[in-house]
């Protein structure tokens, strides 16, 4: 199946593609690698009239290092591809657990044109840095009309493929807390083979508090306060048996299938954080 018929601007600013956007009347979509948007739209799932391209637009690509105090934050620029993160381009602890997330995105060529800042705006449950980041936490740095502003990783995505970012709104980075040298932190993902999307995900952030996060879920990925808890209280395991009572806990609606993986997820998350 081929797309519906759109038109097409790339364009060299910042100030060029919020002027594009804010004039479509929220029917654009802005294309950074394509990697989410363009199968979408060949399936039809995505009918934007225009597509805003930003895939040349200088400043968004940029990664300042986070320092080594608390309260110190790395800023990822929107445009920085998951090759760029698999390959060590952000430094220090906060890099190393992106850097694991990274590698396990889809296939090599995909994470080469693929981005950050795409993923998270383009808001599938399944993809891996809605699910990770939020285990991470931070702000979504968002740029309009109107200029700046950040707004909390906790609350960004609200369901399946929606943000809170206006139609006239771009996602231009993140601004991520830096991991000190004794954080730890487990990613574990659920699925049929590897490069194809997650059935779940879990994972954990141990930093100045824990998170952790039940993603791949039928709407937005969620934190689970019980297993948070359960890490402050200085647990270095979690039972499957322990994790499905705390998922449920959250959220009732899971059966009982999508349930027992997703606490298999977070189970291994744990493990692997304490590993």
């Amino acid at each position: 199946m081929k797309s519906a018929k759109f038109d097409h601007q790339r364009t060299a600013s910042l100030d060029d593609a919020l002027a594009a956007l804010g004039g479509a009347d929220g029917e654009a979509r802005i294309m950074g690698g394509g990697q989410s948007l363009g199968p979408m739209m060949n399936l039809r799932l995505a009918q934007p009239d225009l597509l805003i391209d930003i895939s040349r637009v200088s400043g968004l690509d940029g990664i300042e290092a986070a320092g080594d105090n608390a309260g110190d934050s790395a800023r990822i620029g929107a445009r920085v591809t998951h090759a760029r993160i698999e390959d060590g381009g952000v430094p220090g602890a906060t890099g190393a657990y992106m850097q694991e997330v990274a590698r396990g995105i889809s296939y090599r060529s995909v994470r080469n044109r693929g981005t950050i800042g795409g993923s998270v705006a383009h808001a599938d449950p399944s993809a891996d840095w809605p699910s990770a980041l939020l285990a991470l936490g931070g702000d979504v740095v968002i740029s309009g009309q109107d200029g700046e502003r950040r707004m909390p990783l906790d609350g960004f995505q609200i369901g399946p493929f929606a943000t809170g970012l206006g139609y006239d709104e771009i996602l231009t980075g993140f601004d991520l807390p830096a991991l000190g040298g004794d954080a730890k932190w487990g990613y574990y993902k659920v699925n049929r083979k590897p490069g194809e999307f997650a059935d779940a995900i879990g994972a954990v952030v141990i930093g100045s508090g824990p998170r952790a996060v039940c993603g791949a879920t039928e709407s937005a990925p969620f934190r689970v306060t019980g297993i948070e808890e359960k890490l402050a209280g200085g647990a270095t395991e979690l039972s499957v048996a322990e994790a499905r009572d705390m998922i449920a806990a959250h959220d009732p609606g899971f059966d009982d299938y999508d349930l027992q993986i997703h606490a298999v997820a977070l189970s291994r998350a744990v493990g692997r954080a304490f590993a």
